[in-house]
């Protein structure tokens, strides 16, 4: 084969990748998600001591993404957990706050190492928003206020293909969160920062379309 032959050959398989790419650029994931946070916070107003545990969780995620070239996409990860809360070191001691639901949609830009291959390694960046809902209060607590967080994504990951629509995948994601946190109680209202920072690690499938 000569080298005029080696270049059209190899432009003819560039062009049919991209076609084929084209035609299918959406991925649609489901994953199990381990959510473990990372708890700290700063001294409690009044009773002192901090929120030193925050509760693991396990859920379902879904997330959609859209390629842009065979290397460059976008992602969004939807899911929704829930998690209790504990400060330790106060002055009443130990101190249920209860439990919140957190609505997370993440946001990531990504780059993807090898398109064309079956093992298919990326790295990824972005933003997240945090919405904190049905909040129940600790046996201590009148009321409980979580502020929303807004703050960034880390992403690493693979997909692994079956074939030309299903995947496997893997991925690990750290999120930069803090909530701004009041306790309404009968000794009047407890306010702290916590840091939440959870690191999700989740396991699923993937399917391509379009």
């Amino acid at each position: 084969m000569n080298k005029l032959t080696r270049l059209l050959f190899a432009g003819l398989c560039l062009s049919s990748s991209v076609t084929v790419f084209a035609d299918a650029p959406w991925l649609i994931r489901a994953r199990a998600v381990g959510v473990i946070p990372e708890a700290s916070s700063t001294t409690i107003s009044l009773i002192g001591g901090s929120v030193s545990h925050i509760s693991n969780q396990i859920v379902p995620e879904l997330d959609f993404s859209y390629f842009f070239t065979p290397q460059l996409a976008t992602e969004l990860i939807l899911a929704t957990t829930r998690h209790s809360a504990e400060a330790t070191n106060t002055a009443l001691g130990s101190v249920d706050l209860g439990s919140v639901w957190l609505l997370p949609p993440t946001l990531t830009a990504q780059y993807h190492f090898n398109p064309e291959g079956n093992f298919n390694p990326y790295v990824g960046v972005g933003i997240n928003y945090t919405y904190f809902y049905n909040v129940k209060n600790g046996p201590v607590s009148l009321a409980t206020h979580y502020g929303n967080s807004f703050g960034p994504a880390f992403q690493i990951g693979a997909d692994y293909a079956l074939n030309d629509q299903w995947s496997i995948n893997v991925d690990v994601k750290q999120v930069l969160m803090k909530s701004n946190v009041q306790v309404t109680t009968a000794l009047g209202t407890l306010g702290t920062k916590v840091t939440i920072n959870p690191l999700l690690v989740g396991v699923g499938v993937g399917y391509k379309f379009g």
